[in-house]
């Protein structure tokens, strides 16, 4: 079943979009719809479209979802736990390399309070070893994770636990709190093994979640692989605009696009589309349009979506960081 009746996509020359353009605003509103329905508890399914009610989608808003709000609630503001710059950054990072709520509650409960003064590479690698001999994943499947095999160990996440090592002796955390933006910030992920654009980027914004840093989700983007295949299936001409203007051109437009569409969008209590939501919302186009729009092929050629939705049945208390002014806003409603 569709939601919405195929239209003509709209003349903003000189880019030349696709249907799909306009999909991508329907599906970040009835994303962000069912994001707010799930809230307040309504019952399921919580959307009309059956390709959002039946396969696994990110939040229009990526601090909405499961692991990022772990990681700010659970990681980042943490009353029993040190919130220097040094022991924030330490546990950000730690986490992010496996990206897995399970990994990271597997090390908590085998070792305590997890901290870079209580550090112990021995400890930790024999932890996830065991674990991983046992058949458990501790690795996200989120995305690819390169193995950093240049730390010099046979197993990646011992070279994963190396690769903190050496960005803690090197001040990193520090260094960023000197950062004077959000690009010189990833600039400074980036020298190091195994963290590419993509990576960088992620942990820059992740990194921004806590005080350590205090840049605007505004000032900088990079786009992913699944973004480039959105914005290659939204445009068969983007006018010489690279992948960031791109989306930086969907972000300054999304009030109007809402308002062509005739689409309620419900901000995340009066917060917009930062380019962050915006680039990972391109992703996420990415896999619906194979099923919306299965003519338009996009660069990577897939056809399916491997994930189906199964809703948890843990709730999340949601929770921002508190630089973002909108918690408040949250106990209100």
């Amino acid at each position: 079943m569709r939601l919405y009746p195929e239209t003509e996509p709209p003349d903003i020359a000189p880019l030349k979009p696709t249907v799909a353009y306009d999909s991508y605003w329907r599906f970040a509103a009835e994303r962000q719809r069912v994001f707010f329905a799930r809230m307040r508890g309504c019952r399921p399914p919580w959307s009309d479209d059956d390709i959002i009610n039946e396969h696994k989608f990110t939040n229009a808003y990526r601090a909405s979802d499961r692991v990022s709000q772990y990681l700010i609630r659970r990681v980042i503001y943490r009353d029993d736990l040190p919130a220097t710059a040094e022991e924030t950054f330490f546990r950000i990072i730690l986490f992010k390399f496996f990206n897995k709520i399970e990994t990271w509650e597997l090390l908590e409960e085998a070792v305590g309070a997890i901290t870079w003064k209580g550090y112990d590479f021995r400890r930790l690698d024999t932890i996830l070893s065991r674990a991983m001999a046992a058949g458990r994943r501790v690795y996200s499947a989120a995305y690819i994770m390169p193995s950093a095999g240049s730390m010099g160990h046979e197993r990646k996440h011992s070279n994963h636990l190396a690769l903190l090592e050496r960005m803690m002796r090197d001040s990193v955390p520090h260094k960023l709190t000197r950062a004077t933006d959000m690009q010189h910030g990833f600039e400074l992920l980036l020298r190091y093994p195994s963290l590419g654009d993509f990576l960088a980027y992620q942990y820059i914004t992740d990194i921004n979640y806590s005080e350590i840093t205090q840049f605007s989700e505004m000032e900088f983007v990079v786009a992913g692989p699944g973004a480039l295949d959105g914005i290659s299936k939204c445009f068969t001409d983007t006018a010489g605009l690279n992948a960031p203007e791109i989306i930086r051109f969907m972000t300054d437009r999304q009030e109007a696009e809402f308002a062509r569409l005739d689409l309620h969008f419900e901000s995340l209590w009066g917060r917009r589309l930062q380019l962050i939501d915006c680039q990972n919302v391109f992703c996420e186009l990415s896999k619906y349009a194979r099923i919306r729009h299965p003519e338009i092929t996009g660069i990577s050629g897939r056809t399916r979506i491997k994930q189906k939705f199964r809703p948890s049945k843990e709730p999340i208390d949601y929770w921002y960081p508190p630089k973002w002014g909108i918690n408040g806003k949250i106990t209100e409603r």
